[in-house]
């Protein structure tokens, strides 16, 4: 669980509902059609930009701003050490039996044991990384898209909301009442974009770095054990890409 994205997101709506509560009755900032122009309206115009199996992949792919849990770089270092002395000792026929957490690095090492070429397990591993990346792209483009829609689709509401205001000008009492419908519209716009939306699709691009960078980790150790490099060579060159005052812990404890 990601408290950081759960908390923003509670605490946000928290705050809104609260300013909503101090400023009147809740009631007073519902309106159905608006919610079905914002809300609905919004979602069908990002579908037009995808294809209908990457729209409803972006759910699954959504709920990892929330739920996602990824493997620090320091583990994927220590494993890797681990495996580089494993096979120094025994050969890659060691590496057979051992238990990777890692599904990525499980599958850069079966390449080994099988013994494929240096050539053949990088280009697999890279596309590999490659279309992973291409596939977070994807789901992050689809909320972002929909940060982008919504406050359209909100001034859209007030637009029309203005217009069947504007033709009942003869009731100067329904004016109040219908100008403050009009501009709800332009209110869940804002909301769905800015607080939900586009700090999910940020959220979905940092999960995305994160993975890609200990794919490349993997890659760089699988190749590094194939290649029969000392694990402390191996330790070495991977700790590059931990942060400056974490590349002084021994990994391997």
């Amino acid at each position: 669980m990601d408290l950081a994205t759960l908390i923003g997101i509670i605490g946000a709506f928290a705050f809104v509902l609260m300013a909503m509560l101090m400023g009147g009755e809740l009631g007073t900032f519902i309106d159905v059609p608006s919610v079905l122009i914002v809300f609905v309206g919004s979602l069908f115009v990002v579908l037009m930009k995808y294809n209908m199996g990457q729209f409803l992949g972006a759910v699954k792919i959504g709920i990892k701003a929330f739920m996602f849990k990824i493997e620090k770089p320091e583990e994927l270092i220590a494993t890797s050490v681990e495996m580089a002395d494993s096979a120094r000792k025994g050969g890659f026929l060691a590496l057979e039996e051992a238990e990777i957490k890692n599904a990525f690095m499980q599958k850069g090492i079966d390449m080994l044991v099988d013994g494929h070429d240096a050539d053949v397990v990088r280009a697999t591993l890279q596309k590999d990384i490659l279309l992973t990346s291409e596939r977070h792209e994807a789901g992050a483009g689809i909320f972002k898209s929909l940060g982008d829609v919504a406050p359209a689709m909100g001034m859209i509401g007030t637009l029309i909301g203005l217009v069947a205001m504007l033709s009942n000008m003869d009731d100067p009492k329904s004016i109040g009442p219908a100008m403050a419908v009009a501009l709800l519209t332009t209110l869940y716009g804002a909301i769905l974009a800015n607080m939900v939306a586009i700090p999910i699709s940020e959220k979905l691009t940092l999960r995305a770095e994160e993975e890609k960078l200990n794919r490349t980790l993997v890659m760089d150790a699988v190749l590094g054990i194939q290649d029969g490099q000392n694990p402390r060579v191996i330790e070495g060159l991977l700790k590059n890409y931990l942060a400056e005052s974490k590349r002084a812990v021994d990994t391997t404890e």
